[in-house]
């Protein structure tokens, strides 16, 4: 076991709003996320987390395309998939002392550290690369995890 995996859980994925809303597009331009998505939800043993911060950002995106009843069932869905995981002011605090590039991947990234998540799945690697402490993994190496 590395010095990483005693600090933080092997179990435990953090996944990012861009894949979320990539994955739950419809769009084939996306299909990568899709794929991640679903081979997340086939492991057995692992944790996934979610911010309620994607979910106020999934459904703003989704807001302009695709019905109020089709995005009830993706929150829904998430609902059930994912632990979704409350921000309070501290953790933006938090946020706003790392050194990311992107404040609310920032805020992202000190949930997953809070939850001890040993892995972050995004699309936005460069943003997640000088924080310290956690793993990143894009979805097309999302098979890297073993089931």
């Amino acid at each position: 076991m590395t010095k990483l995996q005693k600090t933080f859980n092997p179990n435990h994925v953090f996944v990012d709003t861009n894949v979320l809303v990539g994955g739950y597009s419809g769009d084939a331009r996306y299909q990568k996320d899709y794929d991640c998505l679903h081979y997340l939800f086939s492991l057995i043993g692992k944790k996934l987390y979610i911010s309620s911060l994607s979910v106020a950002q999934l459904v703003s995106v989704f807001q302009k395309k695709k019905t109020n009843e089709e995005i009830t069932h993706i929150v829904l869905d998430l609902e059930q998939r994912f632990n979704i995981i409350d921000f309070t002011i501290k953790d933006i605090e938090a946020a706003l002392v790392e050194t990311g590039a992107d404040i609310e991947d920032n805020i992202q990234f000190v949930l997953a550290k809070k939850l001890k998540c040993y892995i972050v799945v995004t699309n936005n690697y460069k943003d997640y690369r000088f924080l310290q402490g956690i793993e990143v993994l894009r979805p097309a190496k999302i098979r890297q995890i073993p089931k």
